[in-house]
């Protein structure tokens, strides 16, 4: 698995390596608390918050575990969210796709399934991923019913798996898709992006 960064572009999106220049864009994006409910980041509310995100995930990038996106609205050339490769283990040949915010004005539109679409695509078909992970907060009800509708497999839940920045403790519920599932559901999301 030779993870490098990569520019995946579709119909409705573009997904560039996250860089300081998007900084503008994604502090405009993430304008809304409600976004950040159940992040395990501090809600980056101002460009000074938010390049200090953008640095903090480069720096994850740098030593090898995550791989970050801009998400770039094509027809507005703006970037309107960010999603990574997390968690990659080359010599599993697997890895989790995460980290993953939109501004409100894009959720529930095509951008998600297209990202995720783009993200799977790459991570089985050029980096021979054999697993692709994703997980959420047991409480995030709208994370939880995308990833089903990927149709990724619910595995379980890890209870207290993280201390939240308020302090609180949060489930995180795994699902996953294996290489062999794959075909059925690069099928079932290209139906869904007709």
């Amino acid at each position: 698995m030779e993870i490098a960064p990569v520019t995946l572009t579709g119909s409705v999106v573009r997904l560039e390596p996250l860089s300081e220049q998007h900084v503008s864009d994604l502090t405009v994006a993430a304008h809304d608390e409600r976004i950040w409910r159940y992040m395990l980041y501090v809600y980056p509310d101002n460009e000074e918050k938010m390049l200090a995100w953008v640095r903090d995930i480069l720096a994850r990038q740098a030593v090898g575990t995550d791989l970050a996106f801009a998400v770039i609205h094509l027809a507005s050339g703006r970037a309107i969210g960010a999603t990574r490769y997390l968690e990659i283990r080359p010599p599993h040949r697997s890895l989790e796709i995460g980290g993953t915010w939109y501004a409100t004005t894009v959720q529930r539109t095509a951008v998600n399934t297209e990202c995720k679409y783009l993200l799977l695509k790459h991570a089985f078909e050029v980096l021979g991923c054999i697993r692709v992970q994703f997980k959420a907060d047991e409480c995030n009800l709208r994370s939880l019913r995308a990833i089903e509708r990927l149709g990724a497999v619910r595995e379980g839940v890890l209870r207290n798996h993280y201390i939240q920045p308020d302090g609180g403790y949060r489930d995180s519920v795994y699902f996953s898709i294996l290489d062999r599932e794959w075909p059925r559901v690069k099928e079932r999301l290209e139906e869904m992006l007709k």
